[in-house]
């Protein structure tokens, strides 16, 4: 335990350039003063101790305004930033050096006993506000952006954003975890390759209104010119931007 409290000690000064000096940490930061609280609640929570690690953790959620359960597994080094509002239920995993700010709640959904709140992988960013829900994998390395609601699993080296959270993958880059500017914007892209797609099929539209056919078979002739020659310049484009259209919609295409 003393040496998770060590390293929960020194990530501050790593991740916060507001951080000055020891004593300021130690007396204003109230994510370090919660998790010192969690880590005696959850030493005596192991020992089966009835009571006393709620009680530690209901004086901590009243003193920080951050809420760990007793029985939540805290890697070490892991800061809570600001901290307000943040809750962390009972069978919840924190890797080590996880980055969680305020108002993030790793909670569980509907009433089931046993293995119900998230798992976070080493080096996990967890965004302000970011709701991450039920008995789902977080990958290490991975970003959520601040107010996204995470519902299922989440592979290694990617970033999630949205509600509910769609994955931009980000395999092979090295992401600075307080880059909160670095985010994607998915809804604009997709929101992009469907206006691009309107145009296609406005301008094909065009074509057959200006060619005017006398009878159906210039009708015929001209819709098969016309999707033989969009679909030999741009079927590869077009199929791409599907794909990532797709991806965004979670499949449902």
């Amino acid at each position: 335990m003393l040496f998770s409290l060590i390293a929960d000690f020194r990530i501050i000064f790593e991740r916060d350039p507001a951080a000055r000096n020891w004593l300021e940490v130690l007396f204003c930061y109230p994510g370090l003063q919660a998790l010192v609280c969690h880590r005696f609640a959850h030493r005596l929570y192991r020992l089966g101790i009835p009571f006393i690690p709620r009680l530690i953790s209901h004086i901590a959620r009243f003193l920080t305004g951050i809420e760990i359960h007793p029985g939540a597994q805290i890697g070490r080094g892991v800061f809570i930033d600001h901290g307000m509002g943040v809750v962390i239920g009972e069978t919840a995993i924190v890797g080590n050096y996880s980055l969680i700010y305020q108002g993030v709640t790793l909670g569980g959904t509907g009433k089931e006993s046993g293995k119900r709140h998230p798992t976070l992988g080493e080096n996990v960013v967890v965004g302000a506000g970011a709701k991450v829900l039920g008995n789902i994998s977080i990958g290490n390395n991975v970003r959520i952006g601040a107010g996204s609601v995470v519902l299922r699993d989440v592979p290694s080296d990617c970033t999630v954003v949205g509600i509910p959270g769609r994955i931009i993958y980000q395999s092979g880059v090295r992401v600075n975890p307080l880059a909160h500017d670095n985010l994607p914007d998915s809804e604009a892209k997709v929101v992009r390759l469907l206006l691009d797609r309107i145009e296609s099929l406005e301008r094909q539209v065009e074509e057959l209104k200006q060619a005017q056919p006398k009878d159906w078979e210039l009708v015929a002739n001209a819709v098969r010119s016309s999707g033989s020659k969009s679909s030999s310049v741009s079927t590869q484009c077009c199929s791409l931007k599907d794909r990532e259209i797709e991806e965004f919609l979670g499949g449902t295409m």
